[in-house]
């Protein structure tokens, strides 16, 4: 018989973001087991690799492996991600187990001039890493350049404050986390940009094994969270999305029914397919398929197959 745990441990990535995330789930855990929970702080390939955009990084997980080496090896008893950052097939014997309640899941300007994604002027330099962002904004505005743009949350916003940048697109959920809304140019309605899959949402991973966190988990989960997260997620892995492929879906409860919204563009913006459906709530599954059918019966298999037909890194991103 194992021996009772005196201890939880939380695995985290280590950047201020990640931290405030962890120390949430933390303050939860601990008051629900009445045990002492101790942070680990692990580094992921994400981390160490600040100077290459995640499109030509290229593979899954980039946020994510090594925490959950970590978690599968005993050293933590659980992970805590930004479910925007977590693949969706998952290591045999873990999965997601809690999502606590999601907050604001659109994307925001922060620009030092004030600008919005309308305001901008042409030829305006926008900051962002994310191909999503890329294909959307391309598509709104084909007058203004996209700067590549990596670094921590403060980085970012800095480059455009200072003016590196006119403005740089980012997920309001992460800046309102830290405290830090009042430095919101622009909030961008999912009627013009739709955000990543699950965006503004925070899981944590657990061992299927693990009874006891199974338990726990229990209390700190919101069941509309998981649910709206689920649909999109059904639509990234029937599609095949990841960094390299520019997939956004926004799910939300309306009464006793789910609607969502996805989209899928070209990286040059010329092409955007974007649907909307709804179905019974206690049906997310089924919801994120037909997503997944109206999407390709629009046209969003050829966009796919042509961005992954690209022969490099610099071809897919324009450059």
């Amino acid at each position: 018989m194992a021996a009772e745990r005196t201890e939880l441990v939380i695995g985290t990535r280590g950047s201020k973001l990640a931290l405030w995330q962890a120390e949430h789930i933390k303050g939860m855990v601990e008051e629900i087991t009445g045990l002492p929970v101790r942070l680990k702080v692990i580094k992921t390939t994400g981390d160490k690799i600040l100077d290459v955009p995640l499109a030509k990084v290229g593979g899954k997980g980039l946020f994510t492996k090594e925490l959950e080496v970590a978690l599968m090896a005993g050293e933590v008893d659980m992970c805590v991600h930004s479910m925007k950052d977590v693949p969706t097939e998952l290591p045999e014997g873990l999965y997601i187990a809690a999502m606590p309640e999601r907050v604001d899941p659109r994307d925001v300007i922060v620009s030092g001039k004030g600008y919005t994604l309308d305001s901008l002027p042409e030829g305006g330099r926008v900051g962002t890493s994310s191909l999503r962002r890329v294909a959307q904004v391309r598509h709104l505005r084909p007058d203004v350049e996209i700067v590549d743009v990596r670094g921590n949350l403060d980085t970012r916003m800095r480059k455009a404050e200072e003016g590196q940048v006119d403005a740089v697109i980012l997920a309001a959920a992460g800046i309102t986390r830290m405290g830090w809304a009042d430095r919101i140019t622009h909030y961008i309605e999912p009627g013009q940009m739709i955000s990543a899959v699950g965006q503004g949402a925070i899981g944590v991973e657990i061992r299927e094994d693990d009874e006891k966190m199974r338990h726990v988990m229990e209390h700190i989960g919101h069941p509309e969270t998981m649910e709206c997260v689920t649909a999109e997620r059904v639509v990234m892995r029937r599609l095949e999305g990841g960094c390299q492929v520019p997939i956004g879906a926004y799910a939300r409860i309306e009464g006793a029914r789910i609607v969502m919204d996805a989209m899928v563009g070209s990286l040059d913006g010329s092409t955007i397919v974007r649907r909307r459906v709804e179905g019974p709530a206690e049906d997310p599954i089924g919801l994120g398929e037909r997503m997944v059918r109206e999407l390709l019966e629009g046209g969003a298999g050829a966009i796919l197959e042509a961005i992954r037909g690209a022969e490099s890194a610099d071809e897919l991103l324009g450059t």
